[in-house]
């Protein structure tokens, strides 16, 4: 009794391939067209933005049927079906379905085999992709299935299917289905297994279908440049004389043409291969004869061109040498298990009969290397077997030759081999048997021994069209007069490598084919090729190029329609963006509304012609107090889309309240792990004074209406806002509300829940200051589809004055490139990535950064080369001047000019310039410094953009005092390049008070040569000095006033003097000797006497000289002496007098001698008890050494 609408939708690739409904018979039921002037009020059929809908008023049983929408264009047709099944109202049961008390239902209801009367909905979840694999490599695909109901007693079929073939287990393939997921696994990948898989889910008479195309590349050859291996190898006519292998040649010939290929065989039950063919073979069919009868065989093919042989094939299945006939008979009627060999009998011979000819003699086949010859056995044969003797002849001769002298064929089909190519051959067969040899069958026709299978020609219009973000569908035409065609072959090159890669592995058959594993915004070219048996075609013209995007497809519904404003006639709407955009940005917006009166709706008419861009719309013409729904489709390039589900009943009224309205277009953007960006746009309707500002109220998704709070106490101007303090996970919802004088207005929509997360691969707007100068802020998003665009915006408004700022995008990086940072640029920069999940960023530069970034600029504009030291200058060893400074680090390519005087110098005979970029060392020697050298001397550095400079000013005394230093240091060097004194002659005082003269003499040599003199006069030396250490002496004991040595040594040709004059030294060096003497050999320790007056301390001396200072320290006090204490010297005593001792007199005393360099103590303590006596008897007893 309901109504029911049926539904179809046109896709938008179908509408943009020009498809278009046939207005009075698209609609089926039951394959008979509806006509709906036949039944009036019955059918209601409508056509909206390519969705086309059926509606049936008041079903009853007779509506129950298979209903079809059909669609056609010049390419063909296309059909969707639906089911209509009508129950009863309410469980009532209608008498006449009732039979021997059971319930039956229609036939057309498509009961399944247990019963059910219910549609299985299967459902395919993670699902396998394209894969892509490596011969020898394991691969494995499967998908999880749904399928409801779920009934136990009713299990699915799982079938698998290559290529349209149902695929069976093997040693090659395994299948598993643990009542959940079914899975394939490809054990031994070989190129055979590359093609289209489909996963089939049967339920009873129902089935859905998963496909996903498996691609299986060559493995590595053993022989670099060797070609790929051949595949699918077959025997196709085997008897019990020969077998016809036939295979595919590979689509990659390892940059070399193939030359041909080598057959192998292999009995089963042995590991032993065995090379048929001495010679390569082009055709892709060969015969192999030598087989022995009843025995089974495996075979495999192996490529060869210039750089050596192919990896071999994978191996054929066993074939036995039988002939069918016999084969048929073995396998009806088993006697024993396989063992992989067959054992013949033949019957007993009868009587012999003399066979006949052979009938129906002809040539089946014929190549440059062999002919194969069919022919029927003769009605006169008698009981026995029969064989077979072959005869050929060159055409029109006579002169026939057995080509199988000794053992007769039999089967009838023999191989012919040895054939002269580009000849003409006859060809006849006679019979036999053990009565002999029959009459010859009728002669052939003349055979040419050539390849009667041409090599096809090239395929033409190669078509490439778009697919998806990483595939591209080609399309072809089958090339002219073409035979026997196996399939094609596809490669592909990125418009200007020069590089083709095969993109398939296994011929396909047909003329499309979906290229896979492509690079999303490349630009592909692809060339095609025909193969049949003879060989590959040349390659087709290369296609126009196409760049790799996927096909856009028309938008999903928008969403949450409100009203934003009311007034008598008119209302305006808002509504939320599709969710998908169908691979490209939306042009526009279609709205439609209808009248609801007592709560039934009316038809839907048409607001807008004309699409709208904006997701505000004002409808006007509308009824006072007429309550309306809306429904919104979105449009993009490829169409409208379906259009929202209707909105709630609004009635259209005037709006008085004195609060504004909603706010709209509430989004989000920047989502991070503890943030995100909240936008909106203002209220249509304003209330009765402007807006003041906006407050924000957010909640956790799944909290209570009484859980929202405000986000800000204070209402904001600006119409974005930054919300922190999010907790990672947690999903949230938000709402704006608008205020004015008169209030706070009703809250906007909430947004879609967002969870605060920093999803993995998030990427945040750079800053970049380059080293022009230039800055930029970049982003980079590498989840971009194929029609994802870079979206700037300041302070979230899009950016329409290009004066300030250049935007560059290219593949999946953007850049802003400020064209003077001012005062005018401040502000938050947003990049968003349309057609992704919310790929967004921004980056604020305020007064502080932009400060920062301009001085950077600069920095990088004007680079300047970093320096570890300023220019310095210093003297060499041999007088030289090196200027020299360091920077901190150079390239490859820095270099230096050096200017004096602001004159550029050069490197030449006075100047030895050098960089060393390795270390930063700049330095420039000069061999001289001379009185014309005086000046300002500067090194200019230059490495790439960046430069520096360091001078160095010498004039003046600092001229003048570096020349005189190098000059000498210069005089000095010379001289050391012979003998020369390192220390100067001098004297010193031995132990034994003798005077030793002793110098250093460096750069001396064996035959250098010495001599002393006094006054003049030489002094004979007892022994020949030895210069160890180069240290030169001489001892005298003796030493008056008035004497002078002179030390001359000579090497080679040059000499050297040193002179040492003695006059007025001589009273100065006996002090010497003495002081020295008394300091350290003469002077004893310290004694305590006791004498008639006192105490008196003293220490004898060998030599003394009144030269020599004496000074005596009580308790680290000087002694100041008087008439109680007294110094002196008697003889060669130095002694201390203390006269009428008290005990404050106590303590340590201390005898200081100072020679005039160095200084000597001796000490003696007066504080013992040791001592006591002394002050005691000093007076009565005199005491010596301590003893009274």
């Amino acid at each position: 009794r309901a109504n029911v609408q049926i539904n179809s939708e046109i896709s938008s690739q179908l509408i943009t391939d020009q498809y278009w409904f046939i207005p009075s018979n698209y609609l089926y039921k039951n394959n008979v067209p509806i006509d709906v002037q036949a039944h009036p009020g019955k059918y209601t059929i409508e056509n909206r933005y390519g969705l086309h809908s059926l509606e049936i008023s008041t079903c009853d049983f007779d509506d129950i049927a298979q209903y079809r929408a059909s669609a056609m264009n010049v390419k063909g047709e296309i059909s969707a079906y639906a089911s209509l099944v009508v129950k009863r109202y309410k469980g009532e049961i209608d008498a006449s379905h009732l039979h021997a008390g059971t319930f039956s239902m229609p036939l057309s209801l498509g009961v399944t085999p247990h019963g059910f009367a219910s549609r299985f909905e299967i459902k395919f979840i993670d699902k396998f992709e394209v894969m892509f694999g490596r011969e020898g490599e394991t691969m494995s695909l499967g998908c999880t299935v749904v399928i409801s109901p779920d009934i136990k007693r009713f299990k699915p079929d799982i079938e698998w299917y290559r290529n349209g073939v149902l695929i069976t287990p093997s040693k090659w393939v395994q299948m598993h289905w643990t009542g959940e997921r079914a899975s394939l696994t490809l054990t031994h990948a070989n190129k055979e297994d590359e093609g289209l898989y489909t996963l089939r889910v049967v339920m009873g008479e129902y089935y859905e279908e998963y496909s996903g195309y498996v691609f299986v590349r060559d493995a590595d050859a053993e022989i670099p440049g060797a070609p790929g291996a051949p595949l699918d190898v077959q025997c196709l006519d085997a008897n019990k004389d020969y077998v016809i292998v036939s295979w595919k040649q590979p689509a990659v010939d390892g940059g070399n043409p193939i030359l041909g290929y080598f057959i192998d065989r292999c009995e089963v039950g042995t590991t032993h291969w065995t090379q048929c063919n001495e010679t390569p073979v082009k055709f892709a069919r060969f015969p192999v004869t030598g087989l022995i009868e009843g025995r089974s065989y495996i075979f495999r093919v192996r490529a060869v061109n210039r750089a050596g042989v192919s990896l071999p094939s994978r191996v054929s299945e066993a074939v036995a040498a039988l002939d069918p006939a016999d084969r048929a008979r073995l396998r009806s009627h088993p006697s024993a298990p396989w063992t992989g060999q067959i054992i013949v009998t033949e019957e007993e011979p009868a009587e012999g009969v003399i066979p006949g000819p052979p009938t129906d003699l002809q040539v089946i086949e014929a190549t440059k290397n062999y002919v194969v010859l069919s022919w029927k056995p003769p009605g006169q044969r008698g009981h026995e077997g029969i064989m077979y003797f072959v005869e050929k002849c060159i055409a029109g001769t006579e002169d026939w030759q057995r080509v199988n002298t000794e053992i007769p064929v039999k089967s009838p089909r023999f191989a012919v081999f040895d054939l002269s190519e580009g000849k003409s051959y006859c060809f006849r067969v006679r019979c036999c048997n053990s009565a002999g040899i029959g009459e010859p069958s009728e002669a052939t026709e003349a055979t040419v021994v050539d390849d009667k299978l041409d090599i096809p020609k090239p395929p033409g219009r190669i078509m490439p069209t778009r697919n998806t973000d990483t595939s591209v569908v080609v399309t072809w035409t089958e090339p002219p007069d073409a035979k026997e065609l196996v399939g094609y072959y596809i490669e592909s090159s990125v418009v200007g490598s020069g590089h083709w890669e095969p993109c398939n592995n296994n011929p396909v058959k047909g003329t499309r084919f979906i290229c896979h594993g492509l690079v999303n915004g490349e630009k592909y070219i692809f060339r095609v090729r025909a193969v049949n048996a003879a060989g590959l075609s040349e390659f087709s013209q290369d296609s126009e190029p196409i760049e790799v995007q996927a096909a856009i497809a028309a938008p999903s519904p928008p969403y949450d329609i409100t009203v934003l404003e009311s007034v008598r006639d008119s209302m305006v709407l808002g509504w939320k963006q599709p969710k998908a955009t169908g691979g490209t940005e939306i042009t526009g917006y279609y709205v439609n509304y209808r009248e609801v009166i007592g709560g039934v709706p009316g038809k839907w008419r048409e607001a807008n012609i004309k699409a709208i861009s904006e997701r505000a719309y004002r409808i006007e013409n509308l009824k006072e107090n007429m309550v309306y729904q809306f429904q919104v489709a979105a449009a993009n390039l490829a169409g409208v889309g379906t259009p929202s589900l209707p909105s709630k009943p609004f009635k259209c009224e005037e709006w008085t309240i004195a609060v504004p309205g909603p706010p709209h277009d509430v989004t989000y953007t920047e989502v991070r792990k503890d943030s995100l960006v909240l936008l909106w746009k203002e209220p249509v309707y304003t209330g009765r004074s402007p807006i003041a500002g906006y407050y924000i109220d957010m909640k956790e998704t799944e909290a209570k209406e009484e859980h929202w709070r405000s986000v800000n106490e204070k209402p904001l101007q600006k119409k974005f806002l930054k919300i922190a303090g999010l907790t990672e996970g947690v999903s949230y919802v938000f709402r704006v509300r608008a205020t004015n004088q008169a209030g706070v207005g009703r809250p906007s929509d909430i947004t879609d829940p967002v969870v605060a997360e920093t999803r993995p691969g998030t990427k945040e707007v750079v800053v970049n200051v380059d080293d022009d100068g230039v800055i930029s802020l970049n982003f980079e998003c590498d989840q971009m589809s194929p029609n994802s665009k870079f979206v700037w915006s300041k302070n979230y408004e899009p950016i329409e004055d290009d004066s300030r700022l250049d935007i560059d995008s290219k593949g999946g990086k953007s850049k802003a490139i400020f064209k003077n940072l001012g005062e005018d640029d401040l502000g938050i920069y947003s990049c968003v990535v349309t057609d992704t999940d919310g790929v967004s960023s921004g980056y604020t530069i305020d007064e502080e950064e932009m400060k920062r970034l301009l001085a950077l600029s600069h920095e990088r504009k004007f680079p300047t080369i970093p320096l570890a030291s300023e220019l310095a200058v210093e003297i060499l060893e041999k007088g030289e001047v090196r200027f020299w400074l360091q920077a901190e680090k150079l390239s490859g390519n820095a270099k230096a000019n050096f200017v004096f005087n602001d004159k550029e110098i050069f490197n030449g005979e006075k100047y030895k310039m050098k960089v060393d970029q390795r270390t930063g060392l700049v330095e420039m020697i000069m061999d001289k410094l001379e009185d014309k050298d005086e000046g300002t001397y500067t090194f200019q550095l230059q490495d790439g953009k960046a430069t520096n400079q360091s001078s160095l000013v010498l004039i003046g005394d600092v001229f003048k005092k570096l020349r005189d230093e190098a000059e000498f240091q210069r005089k000095e060097w010379h001289r050391k390049q012979g003998p020369h004194f390192v220390d100067q002659l001098g004297w010193e005082v031995t132990d034994e008070c003798n005077v030793m003269l002793k110098c250093k003499v460096a750069n001396i040599k064996k035959e250098t040569h010495i001599v002393w003199y006094k006054d003049d006069r030489e002094i004979m030396v007892d022994e020949e000095h030895d210069f160890k250490d180069g240290v030169c002496t001489l001892l005298i004991s003796e030493v008056s006033d008035c004497e002078r040595y002179d030390l001359v040594f000579q090497q080679n040709k040059q000499k050297r003097k040193w002179v040492l004059k003695m006059e007025k030294l001589t009273r100065r060096l006996h002090f010497e000797m003495m002081t020295e003497e008394i300091i350290t050999l003469s002077a004893t320790d310290l004694k305590i006497q006791s004498t008639a007056e006192g105490i008196r301390l003293y220490s004898f001396v060998t030599y003394y000289v009144d030269d020599l200072r004496v000074g005596w320290v009580h308790n680290d006090t000087q002694i100041r002496y008087t008439d109680r204490v007294k110094t002196g010297v008697t003889g060669e005593q130095i002694w201390l007098q203390i006269n009428e001792p008290t005990p404050q007199d106590k303590g340590k005393y201390t005898m200081e001698l100072f020679d005039g360099k160095t200084g000597h103590k001796k000490t003696v303590d007066l504080s013992g008890q040791d001592v006591s006596p002394v002050f005691e008897f000093s007076h009565k007893t005199p005491c010596t050494d301590g003893q009274c």
